[in-house]
Formats: C-alpha cells, sequence, structure tokens
C-alpha cells in the first residue's frame, strides 16, 4: 500500500473530524491514539471505508508516512504535548514536521519550536478555531514556528481550511515561534470581549427595556444583516428564540448565569500585562466570567445591597438603536486593544506578523468570523505599521458617527445600576487614547514622594529622569 499523506495523533472529537476532513480533501491519513481501542472504534465507524489508516503504535504511524513526515498532535495541551515530541523524535528523519494543533500556550510552542529544530526537524504550532464543526467542514487555521515547513503543510491546510468570502482560504502562515499559538490566544481573547458585550446589550434590553428573549432573537437578527453581521450575533439570535422542552420558557432563561472558561482569555490578558498593553476590555470579560462564577455570594448580596431605585423613560426603538452603536463601538475597542497586543509581541519575539493577513484567517470558519474584519483588513492593506485601528479613517468615522449614543447608553446603564464592563471599558479605553494628557503626572508625584521612583518632566527630553524632596 502506497504511505499516507498526513498522520494524526488523538482520537478526540476535534482529531476525528480534521481527520474525515483531510481525508475528503483527497488525502490519506495515517492515525493513532494512546488508547488503541478508539482507533479500532474510529476505523470501524465513522472512518470505515475511507482513505485513513490505523495504527497500533507511533512506530507504525510514522512507518506510513510520505517524507518529509507531517505529524499532527491533537492532544490536550500540556506535558501529553511534550511527551509526544519526545515519543516521536527517535522515529523522525531530518526535515520532519510535528504539528501542534491544540490550544496551547504560546511561550510553549516558542519553547518546542526551538527544541524540535535542535533535533533537526521542523515545528509548527498552530491556532484551530471553529470548534468540532469547524474542524470537520472547515476551521480558521493559524500556523507558526519553522518557516521552512509551510511549504510542506500549505497545500493540505489551505484544502481543510474555512473559505472566506473570496473563496481565499483561512489559513496562511503566522509568523515565526509561537506566532500561531499567540494569535489564537489573542482570538480568543476578542472572542471573550465579543461575548461580553453581546451579553451585556441582551442585559441592558433585558433590565431597561423589559424585552422578552423572543424579541431581543429579532433584533439580533435585524442586527445581523449590517455592519454587526458575525456569527456570534447569529448565534446569539438562535439561542434566544429557542424554549426549553421541559418548561416552554425560553432557553436562556433556565440556563444558571455562572460562566466557565477555558484559560486562553486569562492568557491573554496576562500578555498584556506583560506587555504592557492596556487591554482591558478583554481584562474585564475574563473578570465578568469570575464574577458570575460567585453565584451565592450574589445571591446573598442582592437581599442586602440596594442599587438606584430608577426606571428608564424614553422611546424603545430609539434606545435600541444606540445599543446597537454602542456595541459596535466597543467592538471596535476590543479588536483595536487585540492587535496592539499583537504588534507588541511582535515587537517582544520577533513573530513577524502580518495585521491584514491575520485579519483575512478570521473572516470565516472562526468564532469571531465577522463582516467587521474587512474593515481591519483594508486598514492594514493601508498601513501595515498603524499602530492602532482607532487611527484608521474608517475606524475614526465609525467612532464619530456612534459615540454619541454609546456614552448614553453607557451613562443610562450606570444611571440604572445595570453592570457593563465591557461598554464602560472599551469607552474608557477609547477615551483615555485619545486623551495627550491623563493624571499620571500625579502619580508619577505620588510615586516619587513615597518611594522615591522619580519622574520625568515635560521640559526635558524623554528617558530623563528627577526626583524631588517634598517633605522640608
Amino acid at each position: 500500500m502506497s504511505k499516507c499523506d498526513f498522520g494524526l495523533i488523538g482520537l478526540a472529537v476535534m482529531g476525528k473530524n480534521l481527520v474525515l476532513n483531510i481525508e475528503s480533501r483527497g488525502y490519506s491519513v495515517a492515525v493513532f491514539n494512546r488508547t488503541v481501542a478508539k482507533v479500532d472504534n474510529f476505523m470501524a465507524g465513522r472512518a470505515k471505508g475511507k482513505n485513513i489508516v490505523g495504527c497500533h503504535s507511533i512506530e507504525e504511524l510514522v512507518a506510513k508516512l510520505k517524507r518529509p513526515r507531517k505529524v499532527m498532535l491533537m492532544v490536550k495541551a500540556g506535558p501529553a504535548v511534550d511527551t509526544f515530541i519526545d515519543m516521536l523524535i527517535p522515529h523522525l528523519k531530518e526535515g520532519d514536521i510535528i504539528i501542534d494543533g491544540g490550544n496551547t500556550h504560546f511561550p510553549d510552542t516558542i519553547r518546542r519550536t526551538k527544541y524540535v529544530e535542535g533535533k533537526g526537524l521542523l515545528y509548527i504550532g498552530t491556532g484551530v478555531s471553529g470548534g468540532e464543526e469547524g474542524a470537520l467542514l472547515g476551521p480558521s487555521l493559524m500556523p507558526g514556528g519553522s518557516p521552512k515547513a509551510w511549504d510542506f503543510v500549505k497545500d493540505i491546510f489551505q484544502a481543510v481550511a474555512a473559505k472566506a468570502p473570496d473563496g481565499s482560504p483561512c489559513a496562511e502562515w503566522v509568523g515565526n515561534g509561537g506566532a500561531g499559538h499567540f494569535v489564537k490566544m489573542v482570538h480568543n481573547g476578542i472572542e471573550y470581549g465579543d461575548m461580553q458585550m453581546i451579553c451585556e446589550a441582551y442585559l441592558i434590553m433585558d433590565r431597561v427595556l423589559g424585552m422578552q428573549p423572543q424579541e431581543m432573537s429579532v433584533v439580533f437578527r435585524e442586527w445581523n444583516k449590517g455592519e454587526l453581521n458575525s456569527y456570534l450575533i447569529e448565534i446569539t439570535a438562535d439561542i434566544l428564540a429557542k424554549t426549553d422542552d421541559k418548561t416552554g420558557k425560553p432557553m436562556v432563561d433556565v440556563i444558571l448565569d455562572r460562566a466557565g472558561q477555558k484559560g486562553t482569555g486569562k492568557w491573554t490578558s496576562i500578555a498584556a500585562l506583560d506587555l504592557g498593553i492596556p487591554a482591558q476590555t478583554i481584562a474585564e470579560a475574563v473578570f465578568a466570567r469570575t464574577m458570575s462564577a460567585l453565584k451565592e455570594e450574589r445571591i446573598t448580596a442582592s437581599k442586602k445591597i440596594k442599587g438606584p431605585d430608577v426606571k428608564f423613560e424614553g422611546n424603545k426603538e430609539e434606545f435600541l438603536e444606540k445599543i446597537r452603536q454602542a456595541l459596535y463601538a466597543s467592538k471596535i475597542c476590543s479588536y483595536a486593544q487585540g492587535f496592539q497586543l499583537m504588534r507588541a509581541a511582535d515587537e517582544e519575539y520577533k513573530f513577524n506578523l502580518d495585521y491584514g493577513t491575520i485579519a483575512l484567517l478570521w473572516r470565516a470558519g472562526c468564532i469571531i468570523r465577522a463582516q467587521f474584519l474587512d474593515g481591519i483588513k483594508r486598514a492594514f492593506e493601508k498601513d501595515n505599521e498603524l499602530s492602532n485601528l482607532l487611527l484608521d479613517d474608517y475606524f475614526i468615522d465609525v467612532i464619530d458617527r456612534t459615540q454619541s449614543a454609546w456614552r448614553k447608553v453607557v451613562a443610562k446603564a450606570v444611571e440604572l445600576g445595570i453592570p457593563i464592563p465591557a461598554f464602560s471599558s472599551a469607552l474608557a479605553y477609547y477615551d483615555s487614547y485619545r486623551t495627550e494628557r491623563l493624571p499620571a503626572n500625579l502619580l508619577q508625584a505620588q510615586r516619587d514622594y513615597f518611594g522615591a521612583h522619580t519622574y520625568e518632566r515635560i521640559d526635558a527630553p524623554y528617558g530623563k529622569f528627577f526626583h524631588t524632596q517634598w517633605i522640608s
């Protein structure tokens, strides 16, 4: 039998779906799983009759692959990846390629790339976005690592990837070392922000306008026809229209308000802190999930701590339009923070990122896919050195026409005691970024007063520091 084009280790749902996707594009795939019964079950089930070869050992898998061998790991991020890398290396030859398709933290990918390259092999750490459905039908792929590896996997990656509306594949080389997993991490951080902002729009509709989920569904479906068009808006409309079979109530009303998370939003926030980038909207989305986890405390607090006793008085339709505009303006700021973070990481880690290409990768297949990304692509096509999306003419115009509504929505929510951490932090980010003189001058004076930390002066060059003897 002829040798296979591709190997994959890890037959959980994502792994199996990706194998079926690759095979459906005309490639032969060899598969292995540490629990070999999963290999047999897969071969007897969904893989039956397909150009897929089941293997019962690493040695057998490697032996069945064409050179340069391409072996993808779809295993749990962490020590398992290192274990399989060490199991594979003795059986591979110079130029063979190991690919990690898990949700790996980017420092691990930087480390593993150096380690694998030191063995004469090539390494790819790739973000895979789109969940189980994306893996089967077409994910967004964000590969980075050893640049020489890309030519050998490009055709396969681009064949299985989702296709943007113009037909271009959502798979392109992202950059060196841990670039692929860093970009996927930021994608997930932006996803956290997007989801939280949509939830805040829902909360305002509920608490301020007294709307029912079915009514909201109609609104979100309408919003999805315009500039907010996106996968997350689309599924929100579907969710709000769903009825619980057991109780007959709207499904969203029977779901406990306690959110989970897998850590990528936290990683994004930590990276922003490490690199000195203000990504407060993404961080607030993470904190909103941690606040939701304090369910029992919130129940107690709700009975003891009172907020304002004020009701909304105004035109419902006009305020709905203001919410839409506030959501769009906040979304722009969240993405601006994400791209600002990637620029800082590029400088720190020498990833060699292309920001327009990254926007292209997110236009289909992934969770944050949206019409809005075309504007980001155009912004970086005009200026790949653009320091912040808020400085692009298109986004300047959008904020100019939406910020009045945005401010009114935030002010009204605050007045009525509605928690909107993402909307309000996005507005604070915008106002801070456009402010020439922030109160950090006083903050520096305080630091110098109690700790002799020094300060810079407005009448001296940057980088020259002074100290004042505050107490005479």
